[in-house]
C-alpha cells in the first residue's frame, strides 16, 4: 500500500510539472510574442525577444515530457483499479503530449524563419511567422480534444473505485466533457464567441488542481470507501 501511495504522489508531481510549464508557457510567455492577426508585430517580438521566445519553445517541450510522465504514472496507479481505464487516461495523454510537441515544431520553425529569412516563400518572413504561428495555436486547440478526453477516464476511475473522493471524480468528468465541448465549439463553429470557449474549460481547471493537491497530500485512499446501509433493528 505504501508502494501505491508513493506511486500516487509521484503522479501528483508530474501532474503538477505539467500544470506549471503548461501555464508559464501557454498563458505568459505564448501571450508576450505572438498576437493574433499581426504578423509583423509577432516577428518584431520574436525578432527583439530572441531568448524568451527560444524559453517558449523549451517550455513548450517540458510540457510534451511532463504530460507523457504524467501519462504513464497514471496508467501506473490505475491499472489495477480499471485497466481500461488506465489505458484510455495513458493514450489520450500521449496524444495530448504529441499534439503540444507539434505547436513546438511550428514554433522552432518560426524562428528559424527570424534567424534566416531565407527560408521564407517569397520573402515574407513576416507572413511565414504569422502562419506558422497559426498553426501553433491551432495544435494546441485541437489538442484540447485529448485533454478533454483523459480528464474523463480519469474521473471516472476517482467515481468508481472508492479511492478519491467521489466529487472529485464526477468534476473531472464533466470537466473533460467540457475541454471537449470548447475544442468543438472553438474549432468548429465560426466566430465562436471567446467567453463561451473559455468558459467550457473551467469546471476541469477545478477538478484539475483538485486532484493534483489530492494526490500530493493523500495520495490514495488505502480501501475502497463503501455507502454506509443502515443496520437494519432487531
Amino acid at each position: 500500500m505504501n508502494t501505491l501511495k508513493t506511486t500516487a504522489r509521484v503522479t501528483g508531481l508530474w501532474y503538477l510539472a505539467l500544470g506549471i510549464t503548461g501555464m508559464l508557457s501557454f498563458l505568459l510567455i505564448r501571450q508576450q510574442l505572438y498576437i493574433d492577426g499581426d504578423t509583423r508585430a509577432t516577428l518584431a517580438n520574436l525578432t527583439a525577444q530572441p531568448t524568451l521566445a527560444h524559453l517558449g519553445v523549451g517550455l513548450e517541450l517540458c510540457v510534451v515530457v511532463t504530460q507523457a510522465l504524467a501519462a504513464l504514472w497514471f496508467y501506473k496507479l490505475f491499472a489495477e483499479l480499471n485497466r481500461v481505464a488506465a489505458v484510455g487516461v495513458m493514450a489520450f495523454g500521449l496524444m495530448n503530449s504529441a499534439a503540444i510537441m507539434t505547436s513546438a515544431a511550428f514554433m522552432a520553425v518560426a524562428l528559424s524563419v527570424v534567424r534566416n529569412s531565407g527560408l521564407a516563400p517569397g520573402g515574407d518572413a513576416a507572413a511565414t511567422v504569422g502562419l506558422l504561428a497559426a498553426l501553433s495555436s491551432a495544435a494546441w486547440s485541437v489538442g484540447g480534444l485529448f485533454f478533454g478526453l483523459w480528464l474523463i477516464p480519469m474521473g471516472w476511475v476517482a467515481v468508481t473505485s472508492g479511492r478519491f473522493p467521489s466529487a472529485l471524480g464526477w468534476i473531472l468528468v464533466a470537466g473533460g466533457g467540457g475541454y471537449v465541448l470548447s475544442a468543438l465549439v472553438g474549432n468548429a463553429w465560426a466566430g465562436a464567441p471567446r467567453a463561451l470557449v473559455d468558459s467550457l474549460t473551467l469546471p476541469a481547471t477545478v477538478g484539475e488542481f483538485w486532484m493534483i493537491g489530492y494526490l500530493l497530500s493523500k495520495g490514495i485512499r488505502p480501501t475502497a470507501v463503501l455507502s454506509k446501509m443502515p443496520v437494519p433493528v432487531t
